[in-house]
């Protein structure tokens, strides 16, 4: 076990982050900052390690709860508490700055949400709950893995649409292959859940698939398919 006193001093968290930034350093590094501590047999690094490879990365951390978190050996509430915390701030710090960004395109959906996919090596589902003026009240990750009906549940999207008080809601999800092109349970999925919004009030205004710097509305695609 390594603990931070032990090592050479340009190497610590924290004199890494005064010298050279924030964002230099690695995620399991950042939350070890504000762990602080460890425990008797090991560092504070190796629980903030091992509490990232768990969460499978940075954006699985914004997913995990409070008990999820503090059961972890090493963490508890306080770390866990913390945790949330600084990641909620960040989350606020994104967006109260600029005012509730309006979506109005698949454009606009993809400006949002593709750096934040950007790292993800699994297909990952984000539901956008908007007002009737397009303006984003709440995005909510809803799934990762493979999109298909087995995994894909209503109640899921439209639990938080009621909750928010949402006028629409905008699916998006992420092709870690590089390719933009709906597969065929995308297409089926956007289909389904259309109907079952509309019987709710609730529009589905569109589901886009994002690949890296490309991206497909199958709102737009379906469209096109209708026949006058």
């Amino acid at each position: 076990m390594t603990l931070i006193r032990d090592m050479p001093a340009a190497e610590r968290p924290r004199e890494r982050l005064e010298k050279y930034g924030a964002e230099t350093l690695g995620t399991h590094e950042l939350v070890a900052i504000l762990f602080r501590t460890g425990t008797h047999d090991r560092s504070v690094l190796d629980v903030a390690a091992a509490v990232v490879a768990d969460a499978g990365g940075a954006a699985g951390l914004r997913e995990k709860t409070l008990a999820e978190l503090a059961e972890k050996n090493g963490v508890g509430k306080a770390k866990a508490a913390t945790l949330l915390a600084a990641i909620e701030l960040g989350k606020r710090a994104l967006r109260d700055d600029r005012g509730a960004p309006r979506i109005a395109s698949a454009g606009d959906v993809f400006l949002l949400l593709r750096d934040e996919f950007a790292p993800l090596r699994q297909e990952t589902t984000v539901a956008l709950y908007l007002d009737a003026k397009l303006r984003l009240l709440a995005q909510r990750t809803l799934f990762v893995g493979s999109l298909n009906q087995s995994l894909v549940h209503p109640r899921e999207v439209f639990k938080y649409a009621v909750k928010y008080s949402a006028y629409q809601v905008i699916l998006a999800h992420n092709h870690p292959s590089g390719d933009p092109a709906p597969s065929p349970q995308d297409l089926d999925v956007t289909t389904r859940f259309r109907a079952i919004g509309e019987l709710l009030g609730i529009r589905l205004a569109d589901h886009v698939v994002i690949a890296g710097d490309r991206y497909v509305s199958i709102g737009e695609l379906q469209k096109k398919d209708v026949k006058p």
